[in-house]
């Protein structure tokens, strides 16, 4: 496959403020060229323009993919990170946890119960 320059913002014509187009060209067996043609003409589009948005669309997906991928592995090595290594209660939820302790007594009469199961 050979690509040319892809149209940015840069190379605009001065004059008449159009992109510079790049040409792609791919070598291809005949009967993908065919079922190419048979879903543009399906979809009401050129074989050009149902190229270029189907390639365009797949190299989006790609991008996100990677994106979310770069992201979850950043995710989730915080995340452990936390778990080996949590930090100090703020002392805010040291005294609500105080008061929640409190309370529990009160109801309850045993401050270290915090589930009940089966009963």
């Amino acid at each position: 496959m050979h690509m040319h320059t892809a149209p940015t913002q840069a190379n605009l014509d001065a004059n008449t403020l159009t992109p510079h187009r790049g040409r792609i060209t791919a070598r291809v067996p005949q009967h993908v060229i065919e079922k190419l043609e048979l879903a543009a003409s399906i979809s009401g589009a050129t074989l050009n323009q149902f190229v270029t948005q189907a390639s365009l669309e797949k190299a989006e997906k790609i991008m996100e993919d990677e994106r979310a991928s770069r992201i979850s592995e950043e995710t989730a090595a915080w995340l452990l990170d936390l778990l080996d290594n949590p930090p100090s209660p703020s002392p805010q939820l040291a005294a609500n946890y105080k008061e929640y302790l409190s309370r529990r007594k009160e109801k309850d009469g045993d401050a270290n119960s915090v589930f009940e199961f089966g009963t």
